[in-house]
């Protein structure tokens, strides 16, 4: 099965999963009379739209280089990426406001045992629909859809302050407010996932190379390969879950051009296969002198 299927297949569990849970919370909710159960329904209903954000940009990002577009459309993922991490902050503002009004106000509100089948409901299933959609990002390495993950998980861990919340309630109704405190809770988690994900792929967007320790690793790498006298002017840049790589790449300068494209034919092949990220490696040859020859 290809990438592109294969993100198609696990959104559309997600998108209908999202849109039958949303909806059993929200009836559960406002039955119950529970204010975070209702912003909880509001949350998985928030997935829904990354569900169709990825659904639509997928056979945009994973469409072949051409050419306007030669180092490929791997960039369109940061963009869908940026996007859920945006509808997640607008969503959790929304609860978080709900509840502080609700809260500052003390508007006293008396909630029904049933609401607590509504977090209990999105906590296991919410968690398994974490780890499926994570697993399928890991295999084909896309950021999107492990962001997606993500946005499934938060509504799993969101659930949890929220079923405290409605157990507080219920056991002393003077606890009333638990329930409102429970919705800021929910709206704060979500705000913290939103930003990591937009910042982590806004850098993403700006061509942020690796980390200074993983560049020292590669390079530590690259030296050890045979016939390789040396490695400098490395450079590094991330395009979506990508990344590319420039290097100089020192070889015995009697070596003849057949030889040294050998040599910097393993180096590529090595690294990509090695490093499941790296896609293209652009090597430039550098002749150095051997002993005798200084002699």
């Amino acid at each position: 099965m290809g990438k592109k299927a294969q993100i198609q297949n696990v959104t559309i569990i997600g998108l209908i999963v999202n849109i039958v849970l949303s909806i059993i919370k929200m009836v559960i909710g406002i039955s119950g009379n529970s204010q975070a159960v209702i912003a909880d329904a509001l949350h998985s209903f928030s997935d829904t739209s990354s569900d169709l954000v990825i659904l639509f940009g997928v056979k945009y990002w994973t469409a072949p280089p051409d050419d306007d577009h030669q180092y490929g459309h791997q960039k369109i993922e940061s963009f869908i990426s940026i996007l859920i991490g945006l509808i997640l902050i607008f969503v959790a503002c929304g609860i978080g406001y709900s509840g502080i009004i609700s809260f500052i106000e003390r508007q006293e509100s008396q909630i029904s045992w049933v609401v607590i089948i509504g977090p209990l409901l999105s906590i296991i299933i919410k968690e398994i629909l974490f780890k499926i959609t994570y697993k399928v990002g890991i295999e084909i390495n896309s950021s999107s859809v492990k962001a997606n993950a993500w946005h499934h998980r938060t509504d799993a861990l969101s659930s949890i302050p929220v079923l405290i919340a409605v157990l507080g309630s219920l056991i002393d109704p003077r606890l009333f407010f638990l329930d409102q405190i429970g919705a800021i809770v929910v709206s704060a988690f979500i705000i913290k996932v939103g930003l990591q994900i937009l910042f982590t792929n806004i850098n993403d967007l700006l061509d942020t190379g690796i980390s200074k320790k993983n560049l020292k690793a590669l390079e530590l790498k690259i030296k050890t390969m045979e016939n390789v006298k040396g490695v400098h002017k490395m450079r590094t840049r991330k395009l979506a879950n990508c990344i590319y790589i420039d290097l100089h790449l020192e070889v015995d300068g009697q070596l003849s051009v057949t030889q040294g494209h050998d040599i910097s034919e393993h180096v590529q092949h090595t690294l990509i296969k090695n490093y499941p990220k790296i896609i293209e490696v652009m090597v430039h040859l550098e002749p150095v002198k051997n002993s005798s020859q200084m002699e």
